[in-house]
């Protein structure tokens, strides 16, 4: 295999993988992030024996904590790299799972969505896409699953306000297959695992292959929010909103990202109306 400086694959189990995910302190996606999974991801279809992955994360507070959007802008073909990811992960023969710890905001979020299956804890689980209240849009595949997942009105709830969902929330409206109290969160997906692992890799690859008639996006529906990101750093709302985001523990372990969602409010509205406070 791949040498991988933040992902670790433990293959010891016939036909499954774990995968975790750790790039410290908080877990930000960097653009070596999304090319490591390019390189995972030839990896993972390579493999004729494999038949699930499971993904979660070293951080407990952290599953993904959002896209590090500055480095992004400096290598903007990761975003190409991404959208390529994303498909070929959906498409694969091989079931994907997401078992999700932490916080999982913007590309954390689309990179779940993503997978065939989410699995929370209760207790210790947040979703959130915050892009519009740093002035862009989700552009990494929220705008494209989350319809699909949850409907027209419960995507715009969950883009629109840029809040931060529980898992109760998340499974109540679809965006997870389920939630489970954290102590019997690993038990049951290793159950899911074995039970899947135990059937023929290519009737799992074909019923998968079906259902992703009715449930899919398609790479011209992804590249049309992916193409809209770069060009909105230059509008005025993320020029004005996104200098806020500078001394108040963007990136690194804090309470503004502990609690992202709770702090977009008060920033503050950029067309004049006298609004406009730092967070508190």
């Amino acid at each position: 295999m791949t040498d991988h400086s933040q992902f670790n694959i433990d293959s010891s189990s016939p036909g499954r993988w774990t995968i975790t995910f750790s790039n410290p302190p908080i877990n930000i996606f960097v653009p070596t992030t999304i090319v490591e999974l390019g390189a995972l991801m030839t990896e993972i279809e390579a493999d004729p024996s494999l038949k699930v992955v499971v993904f979660q994360s070293a951080n407990p507070d952290f599953f993904v904590a959002h896209l590090d959007v500055a480095k992004a802008a400096e290598r903007p073909e990761v975003l190409g790299l991404w959208r390529e990811f994303v498909l070929r992960l959906a498409s694969a023969p091989v079931v994907s799972i997401a078992k999700v710890r932490g916080r999982t905001r913007g590309i954390g979020n689309e990179f779940v969505l993503a997978c065939d299956m989410r699995f929370a804890s209760r207790q210790n689980a947040l979703f959130g896409n915050p892009e519009v209240g740093v002035g862009l849009i989700p552009g990494g595949g929220a705008l494209e699953w989350l319809p699909r997942l949850v409907g027209r009105s419960r995507a715009l709830e969950f883009v629109l306000s840029a809040d931060d969902f529980d898992a109760d929330i998340a499974e109540r409206y679809g965006w997870v297959n389920r939630t489970l109290d954290d102590g019997d969160l690993d038990a049951f997906v290793d159950t899911l695992v074995r039970r899947l692992a135990s059937f023929e890799r290519e009737t799992l690859g074909a019923a998968k292959a079906q259902v992703n008639r009715f449930g899919m996006p398609t790479a011209a529906e992804l590249q049309s929010s992916n193409e809209m990101i770069f060009p909105m750093l230059a509008l005025p709302d993320a020029q004005a909103r996104r200098p806020k985001l500078r001394g108040i523990g963007y990136g690194v372990p804090s309470d503004f990202e502990m609690n992202f969602g709770r702090y977009l409010p008060s920033f503050g509205r950029t067309d004049g109306d006298g609004t406009d406070t730092q967070p508190g």
